[in-house]
């Protein structure tokens, strides 16, 4: 199979390239770079920039407000972000939500929400987890029992990735209790000001809030904001998660911590040299830039074959899981490469600015290594993506 791109997504590259120049704030740049957290303004500030362009949405069609990208071009896209350490896409409405409306939602849904989240003017998270229903997902315990003209919904979600920053969030929900589990569940969209919903903030290990706990008490929701049929909630949620893990390996976003990690192996001295020519450490390091390039290699091969036939096959699930372990072993090297300096620090000083002993480039290196390590579990976790392709390859 010829891996090397088309003259036209070249085209398409140098395009790309010469906006994200012109148009990215460096102050934006610098915050990614250094690996900082982003505010609700700066996102939704970038997500404004790529709607103008008609970026945004670039893997949607061009009916519904999107660019009509192919897999190489979304690829392309990704790869010359991370280049620029442009901010990274919030997935949940363009990458998940958009998607699912418009393979499973009524003809008024699409109309209705699809440009909101073009426009910014929903900010959608996603109710899936729960406690003790995160990989085993079809044991969720959320009710939504019909009440005439709505469903009243109570429960709780967890690890809800940005909600305090959204305005709304679908739900997976249970709506029958007779046959298997996976068979009553629905997906619902919740406007998040809806009476009888709390969130309450998550705080991770590095110390920073990321994630929340939603808690719904006796909360109506209108029964045409049900997504799909009723107790059809488990196959628009399979569909949701093929199109989350098609892209969750993160290749752009792992050459470039692999960059770093380069650099600050020449900078970082062990024994009065570079720890980039101490045998053990650069053993590592060539070990992971091999993996890295093979994963690169079977992205671009998955993506060609997704845009001729129209189907990744078991490929996504073998990426998310080389793509995570790659990642958390290039943020596991960038730790010990600055040894003490890579010590935690409160998010809070971190932010402030406040003095730290290793290069702004890799204040974060410990915050880092602590956050990814969700990427092994969210998306479904390693272990479930091992028993996908058992099954899909093996014949389990």
């Amino acid at each position: 199979m010829d891996l090397s791109f088309s003259p036209e997504d070249e085209a398409f590259r140098a395009e790309l390239r010469q906006w994200l120049k012109d148009t990215v704030p460096a102050e934006l740049t610098q915050k990614v770079a250094a690996g900082a957290e982003l505010g609700k303004a700066e996102l939704e500030n970038w997500h404004a920039l790529l709607n103008q362009k008609g970026w945004l949405a670039g893997g949607w069609p061009v009916e519904h407000g999107g660019a009509g990208w192919n897999p190489v071009q979304r690829y392309i896209f990704e790869e010359e972000c991370c280049r620029v350490h442009a901010p990274r896409i919030v997935p949940f409405g363009i990458n998940m939500l958009g998607p699912v409306l418009m393979a499973f939602g009524s003809d008024a849904q699409k109309a209705y929400y699809l440009p909101r989240i073009l426009s910014g003017e929903d900010w959608w998270c996603q109710g899936y987890s729960e406690p003790g229903a995160g990989s085993d997902l079809a044991s969720l315990r959320t009710r939504a029992v019909r009440d005439g003209d709505h469903y009243v919904v109570n429960g709780q979600k967890t690890w809800t990735t940005l909600g305090h920053y959204a305005n709304r969030i679908f739900c997976l929900v249970r709506t029958g209790t007779e046959g298997k589990p996976q068979e009553g569940i629905s997906f619902l969209l919740v406007d998040l000001d809806t009476p009888g919903i709390e969130m309450r903030p998550i705080r991770l290990i590095e110390g920073g809030h990321e994630v929340n706990e939603v808690f719904f008490t006796d909360v109506r929701v209108p029964a045409e904001n049900l997504v799909g049929a009723e107790n059809q909630g488990w196959t628009i949620a399979k569909y949701l998660l093929e199109h989350e893990r098609t892209n969750i390996a993160g290749v752009g976003y792992s050459q470039e911590a692999f960059e770093q990690l380069r650099r600050l192996a020449r900078s970082q001295k062990r024994d009065g040299r570079p720890l980039a020519e101490n045998m053990l450490f650069a053993t590592r390091m060539a070990q992971v830039e091999c993996a890295l390039e093979a994963m690169r290699l079977t992205n671009l091969r998955m993506l060609i074959e997704a845009q001729e036939r129209g189907a990744a096959g078991s490929a996504p699930s073998m990426l998310k899981i080389k793509g995570t372990q790659i990642r958390q072993e290039i943020n596991d090297l960038a730790r010990r490469a600055l040894g003490p300096a890579a010590a935690p620090f409160p998010s809070e000083l971190l932010d402030a600015n406040m003095p730290h002993p290793a290069p702004a480039e890799y204040a974060r290196a410990a915050h880092a290594a602590f956050n990814n390590r969700k990427l092994s579990i969210f998306g479904g976790s390693n272990e479930i993506q091992r028993e996908i392709l058992a099954k899909q390859m093996l014949g389990g």
